[in-house]
């Protein structure tokens, strides 16, 4: 008895095989049948806008529109992006919605909406409960009234542009989510078109989940996600459900991505916020680089300004953990801004977010001279030149590391930075 598992890719190539007989046989089909079954390798990736690896808006861009959301879609398919990624879940009445978090509280309007159910799962909400509540305000007021999408609207506005990344989120919360999401797959035709053009990976961090899924659907790619980039075996073991492995780009070295690789797996990372991490992971060799902002890094992968309408002012560095608290008086975190032009710059009303929506806000009369900087505190302290303190009684900056953006005080983004 043979005892070494089966390649995953051989064995897509395998259940491919039988699809294309399949459809080749001499069998009427049904007048009901929707969508053909696949019959092009779903290994066959889309090539990517540069030489570079492939670019994957997180969320669809959700640095610069609210996350999981169809204009963060669109603004994504605009982008020169390969692909943008979502998560899905089912709610308590079995439809499929794209939603990232566990709970509704952060990114909705729940708690005007269902008092008191801020933070219950969203999957105990029915699909009409779900529609109720909206999504954009929390990023910015010109996103007002946007919803909570069902999960076949990202396939219709991917549309023949862009290719899609479906991560199954918190299955655990979803019994049965792998199903709906095979089945939408193969017989949704919006869908299996983009199936049938190698333009749809599914992935996720739960490792009997993505097993469930490739036993549905061996025609469908499948990425392992983890944090750190675990030993050999391991990787061995992943290589015989899935052909991709994605992992924290901020843990990364040249030794993951190498057995990675020699397992046979691509290799991706997530959530690259800053050019300087694009170009840290680029030149480790990953194959697919996941991030908030692919217009941007789009634009900086062909060699143009990523942030056209920069002002001279940039995110110099950031100070996420101090000695003692992270709020404490004058010397608590803080985000260090730095003009770097040759004239003055007047930054008040600037922000600083976070990908948690957190948000630093610059106050009036802060006017930075060339070269000068200005330190952006989370919590209290006295104002004064060279310091703002926003008085928050939360912590905003991840002390693990953290990614921002800058934007200026009429809506445009000036520069990212991740540490």
């Amino acid at each position: 008895m043979n005892s070494h598992p089966t390649p995953r890719r051989l064995r897509r190539a395998s259940a491919a095989a039988a699809l294309s007989l399949a459809v080749l046989a001499p069998v009427a089909a049904p007048a009901s049948a929707t969508a053909p079954p696949v019959q092009t390798p779903a290994h066959a990736a889309p090539a990517a806008a540069t030489s570079g690896p492939l670019l994957i808006g997180h969320r669809g861009a959700a640095g610069t529109a609210p996350e999981n959301t169809v204009s963060a879609f669109e603004e994504a398919r605009s982008s020169h992006a390969d692909f943008f990624e979502l998560d899905v879940q089912l709610s308590a009445d079995g439809v499929p919605f794209i939603f990232h978090d566990d709970v509704p509280a952060r990114t909705t309007n729940v708690a005007q909406v269902f008092p008191g159910r801020e933070n219950d799962p969203i999957t105990s909400f029915t699909w009409a409960e779900l529609q109720r509540l909206e999504t954009g305000s929390h990023f910015s007021g010109r996103f007002a009234g946007e919803k909570i999408p069902h999960f076949d609207d990202a396939a219709k506005v991917a549309g023949n542009k862009i290719g899609v990344f479906v991560e199954i989120k918190s299955p655990q919360n979803s019994p049965g989510l792998e199903k709906v999401v095979a089945d939408s797959l193969r017989n949704n035709p919006a869908w299996n078109r983009l199936v049938r053009c190698g333009k749809i990976e599914v992935l996720g961090f739960d490792a009997a989940s993505n097993r469930k899924f490739a036993r549905l659907a061996p025609e469908v790619p499948l990425q392992q996600l983890m944090d750190t980039v675990p030993d050999a075996a391991t990787l061995a073991q992943i290589a015989t459900y899935a052909d991709h492995f994605g992992t924290d780009y901020r843990l990364l070295d040249a030794a993951g991505v190498q057995r990675v690789k020699a397992a046979g797996l691509g290799m991706g990372v997530y959530t690259v916020d800053s050019t300087a991490a694009y170009d840290s992971v680029v030149a480790l060799g990953v194959d697919r680089v996941t991030g908030d902002f692919p217009v941007q890094f789009s634009r900086h992968a062909r060699g143009q300004k990523a942030f056209p309408q920069n002002t001279g002012v940039r995110v110099a560095g950031a100070v996420n953990d101090v000695p003692g608290n992270d709020l404490q008086p004058e010397t608590g975190e803080h985000v260090i801004l730095q003009n770097t032009t040759r004239h003055p710059v007047d930054v008040s009303g600037y922000r600083v977010r976070d990908t948690k929506d957190n948000t630093l806000t610059v106050g009036r009369g802060y006017v930075l001279a060339p070269g000068a900087r200005l330190n952006v505190y989370t919590g209290p302290g006295t104002n004064r030149p060279g310091a703002y303190y926003n008085g928050a009684a939360t912590e905003a900056l991840d002390n693990e590391g953290d990614s921002v953006a800058l934007w200026s005080s009429h809506g445009t983004l000036q520069d990212t930075f991740a540490n």
